[in-house]
């Protein structure tokens, strides 16, 4: 069972984490508190395999022992994703989106790799919510390896050298007084010499579908992998959302399929669409 964590210890390990991994995150972050913002959350993701102790089904129980309930399922066809949307217990605190890679649809030797990585975790590791930032829990692959699995899946390479950790935090723009347009927000972001993610266009989504989402483009750094050779691989994103009302006047709380197919992209290893 899930060990006893507050939310608010959660989230505080998973953003230093986070931001070890994407520096960019805390100058945005730094940078839009000097403009007198108040940062909210308005979401977190999480990447995983649908194979060993590390499925999304393995991963939920500590979202729902921290009050998160589920909204509703998403399938990303083209991806070969499924994920789960998860609402927080209370207002402003931030959501959750947890995808998994549908193994079966990759190749007999792409699953074969994964299969060998997950085959290493100890199930142990699974019961504590630290395993949300744990990071790789498996040796490190191949060049290789990650050459083979980023041909068929982007999202199969970066888990099997980033694992288990937030891929993204989002910025509620709902929430800004100065940057409270998507526009504006990615000038103040591009302003600090960053890219932006513009595949689908630079903001994905609209007022009529009820979200709007951008995202700058991953953070890259020198990785070993195993065997010695050194690339310079993408790490995490920040992203930004604006969310509009229903016709009921409440807030939409779920996510656009089509805009998190692109926004997956973020993290692509050789990105042609940087804006």
């Amino acid at each position: 069972m899930p060990s006893e964590m507050s939310l608010e210890q959660f989230f505080a390990r998973l953003w230093d984490d986070y931001t070890a991994m994407t520096p960019q995150a805390s100058r945005i972050h730094d940078a839009l508190v000097a403009d007198g913002e108040t940062i909210v959350n308005d979401h977190v993701a999480f990447r995983t395999f649908d194979r060993g102790p590390v499925r999304l089904a393995d991963l939920e129980p500590h979202l729902l022992a921290l009050g998160y309930t589920r909204l509703e399922p998403y399938d990303f066809e083209a991806k070969k994703l499924r994920a789960w949307g998860y609402l927080p217990p209370r207002e402003n605190q931030p959501r959750v989106f947890l995808s998994e890679l549908k193994c079966r649809e990759l190749s007999a030797r792409a699953q074969e790799i994964i299969d060998e990585l997950v085959a290493q975790i100890d199930p142990a590791r699974i019961d504590s919510p630290e395993v949300m930032w744990a990071g790789r829990l498996w040796e490190t692959p191949t060049w290789g390896e990650y050459r083979t699995l980023a041909e068929e899946s982007e999202y199969a390479a970066w888990l099997s050298i980033i694992g288990l950790r937030a891929n993204h935090f989002t910025i509620s723009v709902n929430h800004l007084r100065h940057h409270d347009t998507l526009e504006k927000l990615l000038a103040k972001v591009e302003s600090l010499g960053l890219g932006i993610n513009a595949s689908g266009g630079r903001i994905k989504g609209s007022p009529e579908v009820l979200l709007e989402q951008a995202s700058t483009l991953a953070d890259r750094m020198p990785f070993t992998f195993s065997g010695g050779r050194v690339e310079e691989i993408p790490t995490c994103y920040y992203e930004f959302a604006r969310r509009y009302p229903d016709a009921d006047g409440r807030l939409y709380q779920g996510f656009v399929a089509a805009s998190a197919d692109r926004i997956f992209e973020s993290t692509d290893a050789r990105p042609d669409h940087a804006g």
